[in-house]
């Protein structure tokens, strides 16, 4: 019986504002506390009004909301699928190679595929995946093509100048770019930030945010990030 009035005390609490008690009717919208999901707000008035009373089970619930979802397992990779067969990429990159024209990642597979169809047509050589023409030199294919899909925000192109940077020691410019790739949703870029966070390269040394970036990673299965989070345990 308890458990019954348990439960429909918590289903009240979810169609009535938590602070004032208002239902949910009519124009009054109620909104969710987006930490916890545990209560709903018809103002932020009535949140703010509400905090000192919500706050501990607030904290609470969304840190176990958080190793929920830190600990679960991903569905796949960061790398995600070679989109051409839809199998998931190796994690060895010496696997895969990324096509500057497009920034997609592609399986060795796909590659010796496309190579084939194209000796066999006698076809000019040209990406697997969005059929662009090859360009004249590699000189070309890093900056042409590159800089084409920076215009665009592309996230792994982003990432890909930030790598650059770092490795000729242009720590600013890794960080600026790197950066701006975890906005656009970059997993991989989200570990890079923890590494520059952790050795203070371009950024002062934070560890805080250094486990923040390297937990984003691991929840989109970076597996280094992960192995890097249980190093610090």
């Amino acid at each position: 019986m308890s458990a019954d009035k348990s439960g429909s005390g918590e289903s009240m609490m979810m169609c009535c504002c938590a602070s004032c008690g208002v239902a949910e009717a009519g124009d009054v919208k109620l909104k969710n506390c987006t930490a916890c999901y545990l209560v709903k707000y018809c103002s932020i008035k009535c949140q703010k009004d509400h905090r000192p009373k919500h706050k501990r089970a607030c904290k609470k619930r969304a840190a176990e909301l958080h190793d929920e979802t830190l600990f679960k397992q991903p569905e796949s990779s960061h790398l995600g699928d070679c989109p051409i067969c839809c199998i998931p990429l190796p994690l060895d990159l010496k696997e895969s190679s990324m096509k500057g024209c497009c920034s997609k990642v592609i399986c060795n597979g796909c590659n010796y595929a496309n190579q084939r169809r194209e000796v066999e047509g006698r076809l000019k050589h040209s990406c697997p995946f969005c059929r662009q023409l090859a360009p004249n030199s590699q000189i070309e294919s890093d900056t042409l093509e590159l800089a084409d899909r920076l215009k665009v925000n592309d996230p792994v192109a982003l990432r890909q100048v930030g790598s650059r940077c770092h490795m000729k020691g242009d720590y600013n410019g890794a960080f600026e770019y790197t950066s701006k790739a975890v906005e656009f949703g970059d997993v991989a870029a989200h570990y890079y930030l923890s590494i520059m966070y952790g050795d203070g390269q371009g950024v002062k040394k934070d560890e805080k945010k250094e486990i923040y970036h390297l937990e984003q990673a691991a929840i989109g299965g970076h597996t280094n990030a992960r192995n890097g989070l249980g190093c610090i345990e």
